[in-house]
């Protein structure tokens, strides 16, 4: 083979060569973009996924904590009503015992 045709042939080589290394750059590049925005999407998928889950644990504390205060507003309603219920049983014997006493004061005055 001439020379003039190995250095052709070399040069054609070596741009062939160069070309592939140009396409591998560039196809490389494109993984890596690829793989960032899918990166990037599960981040966002699991910050989205974990802020559900934290409303949804926010809300079920919110309603245990409701139901716990309806349970109390319930009872203290409860023990109001048993003592005013106490009271009133009460009231009767009071005003005996405060006439009663009424009576001995003024006695002990005649």
């Amino acid at each position: 083979m001439p020379r003039p045709e190995v250095l052709d042939r070399i040069k054609q080589a070596e741009q062939e060569a160069d070309e592939i290394v140009a396409e591998a750059e560039s196809d490389r590049e494109e993984l890596i973009s690829e793989a960032r925005t899918a990166a990037e999407q599960i981040r966002a998928e699991a910050e989205e996924e974990a802020a559900e889950l934290e409303e949804s644990r926010l809300e079920s504390a919110r309603e245990e904590i409701e139901a716990d205060r309806q349970r109390l507003l319930e009872e203290g309603a409860d023990d109001r009503q048993r003592l005013r219920d106490e009271a009133e049983s009460n009231v009767e014997e009071a005003v005996e015992y405060a006439i009663d006493r009424f009576e001995e004061a003024v006695h002990a005055q005649t």
